[in-house]
């Protein structure tokens, strides 16, 4: 499968932005979705995952209430709205899909495979 973030850039702080991310893979609506984030020096980080019938959603504590998570399963496509940006939201931000098709783990890191090439969100104070 082959994952294409976009959407990210050069924002100031409490600015907004929204990354898409894109999916070639054809079923694309049975499999969670998952958006992690890594920051220069830092492990990779899952920030916010979404059920593969986007019910239910997770966002890691840090970015609670600042970003929304959703999906488009027609487009094969999901989104991150982030909000009130901060300095330490600063990263490469990747999309990720999950390994097993009909199973909830979107609030788990271990749940997603294949991580597209990310997308640069910068945070200027």
């Amino acid at each position: 499968v082959q994952l294409q973030a976009s959407g990210g850039g050069l924002v100031q702080a409490g600015g907004s932005l929204r990354l898409s991310c894109e999916a070639s893979e054809s079923t694309f609506s049975r499999y969670v979705m998952g958006w992690f984030r890594q920051a220069p020096g830092k492990e990779r980080e899952l920030v916010a995952g979404i059920s593969w019938t986007g019910g239910r959603t997770y966002v890691v504590d840090s970015a609670k209430g600042r970003f929304t998570i959703s999906r488009d399963n027609a487009k094969n496509t999901v989104y991150l709205q982030m909000t009130s940006l901060k300095r330490e939201d600063t990263a490469v931000y990747y999309c990720a899909i999950g390994r097993l098709q009909f199973y909830d783990g979107y609030d788990h890191p271990s749940a997603f495979r294949s991580w597209g090439r990310g997308t640069l969100v910068t945070v200027s104070s």
